[in-house]
């Protein structure tokens, strides 16, 4: 096909995954929030940094071989090769995924699954990761793991699509991937200084759960672009995909609520945050092949085993910090083998997309065939990321880890230079006879950054006599 010749694509259909894609884009700072809060004060802006620098890394290895490697039509059975390496030959043709979209929209819309499964892996690794090792990680992870598992997936040349897999949005390729991978990563990078051993419980505690809320917010707005626009076009269907993300969302986070008050008598606002984004995983593979009733099972049981997992983890004694394995992980595996139980014909057949179904078809092997996607899935990604991290982890210059001086002072200074928050110390003096407090002495400290990168703290002290 002449790259000049005029094609017609459908407006409509272009503008609604052109505004999916920025959805996704907002899943990015939200994911940074959700960690940001999860994390301590000391690491709160870092983890920010940390997911929007995967971001960046994430999009120029998209346009350097990334979607090539992963939408080439070109390719075996394993991998696509470069033709399209630098976005060569996109302008005028349609995608790969459908007629009715230019390559070149679809392109941008992909690129943005790439960066959100990227920055889900910081989470395992908060508060002792070094940034610059970490960019490079992104650069080679994206390359040997997630494009392959993408590929995999969503090419039609893939293996696993060429099987009969059924993966709507990303079960394998973002969760399963970005879980394994975590986990593989935590594994070689180690343990915060003091876990599970140290004595005080609010030492690993989130230091602000109104970021945690307000991530899983922006992340549950963006996940209707990232399931809905999956259908690649705007009619019936994406209705239905909606409607079944946000039923497994509401279900899996009032499910994980009500486990934990089983135990703890509280409904906490960690639990919602939980569930939620457990439901969210969960959905995500099946959602363009089910409808509202198998939802709720979806996000009942992906909040149920995904709660377990989160206890269960403490026998193991990894420190997954902030529970990349346990909710993308267990969620993306979970999602996948259920998605061959509850995938039916008519909810496919919304935009005239025709699939076996599962064994609400009585397509029996549909689940052999999504255990097959999902392992191979998690076997790839937790080994080669295993290896990337562990010859990383040899070179010089390039090991994972902070100092344990750095991991002690914070990420926030030691690897941004700037922090989050400004300390306030104060010592308060009250009369006795009137019970009125009086200030006497203020201090005030905040990281700056000064002439050439250095860094250093501003202390400000005020002492008011007691009146």
């Amino acid at each position: 096909m002449d790259a000049s010749a005029p094609v017609e694509f459908q407006s409509g259909d272009t503008a609604w995954i052109l505004t999916a894609m920025a959805l996704v884009w907002l899943m990015v700072p939200g994911l940074g929030y959700f960690y940001s809060g999860l994390s301590s004060h000391k690491n709160a802006l870092s983890l920010i940094m940390y997911v929007l620098v995967c971001m960046m890394v994430a999009s120029i290895q998209w346009f350097v071989w990334g979607y090539s490697l992963t939408f080439s039509l070109g390719g075996n059975a394993i991998i696509g090769n470069l033709d399209n390496a630098f976005l060569r030959g996109l302008l005028g043709y349609p995608s790969v995924g459908t007629d009715a979209i230019p390559d070149l929209i679809f392109c941008i819309y992909q690129c943005m699954f790439q960066c959100v499964t990227a920055a889900l892996v910081v989470g395992a690794v908060a508060e002792r990761a070094r940034l610059l090792p970490l960019m490079i990680f992104v650069f080679v992870w994206s390359t040997l793991v997630y494009n392959f598992l993408a590929y995999w997936t969503w090419n039609p040349n893939g293996w696993s699509f060429q099987l009969g897999g059924l993966d709507f949005a990303g079960g394998t390729p973002v969760h399963i991937g970005s879980g394994s991978s975590a986990l593989a990563y935590a594994l070689v990078v180690g343990k915060r200084i003091g876990y599970g051993k140290d004595t005080d419980p609010e030492r690993f505690k989130a230091h602000n759960m109104s970021n945690v809320v307000l991530g899983t917010a922006f992340l549950w707005f963006g996940w209707f672009g990232f399931n809905g626009g999956s259908v690649l076009s705007s009619n019936v269907r994406v209705g239905m995909v909606c409607i079944v993300t946000n039923l497994a969302a509401c279900v899996g986070a009032l499910t994980w609520m009500i486990m934990d008050y089983r135990v703890e008598r509280k409904f906490s606002a960690f639990g919602f945050c939980s569930g939620a984004i457990s439901g969210l995983v969960a959905i995500t593979p099946a959602a363009g092949f089910v409808g509202p009733g198998p939802a709720i099972a979806i996000g009942f049981v992906g909040a149920f085993f995904c709660n377990l997992a989160m206890y269960t983890k403490r026998w193991y004694g990894f420190d997954d910090a902030l529970d990349v394995f346990t909710l993308h992980g267990v969620g993306g595996y979970v999602g996948c083998i259920f998605t061959g139980v509850f995938a039916e014909q008519y909810i496919a057949a919304l935009d005239g997309t025709e699939i076996d179904g599962g064994w609400m078809n009585q397509n029996w092997v549909q689940v052999g065939y999504q255990f097959a996607d999902a392992t191979a899935g998690a076997a790839w990604a937790f080994v080669v990321t295993y290896i990337i991290c562990f010859i990383m982890n040899k070179i010089p210059g390039l090991s994972l880890r902070v100092s344990e001086e750095d991991e002690i002072q914070g990420l926030d200074v030691t690897e941004i230079g700037e922090s989050a928050y400004v300390y306030v110390n104060k010592l308060v003096a009250v009369d006795a006879k009137t019970g009125f407090q009086t200030t006497v002495r203020e201090e005030i400290k905040q990281v700056n950054v000064g002439e050439h990168g250095s860094v250093h703290t501003t202390d400000k002290v005020d002492v008011v006599a007691p009146q």
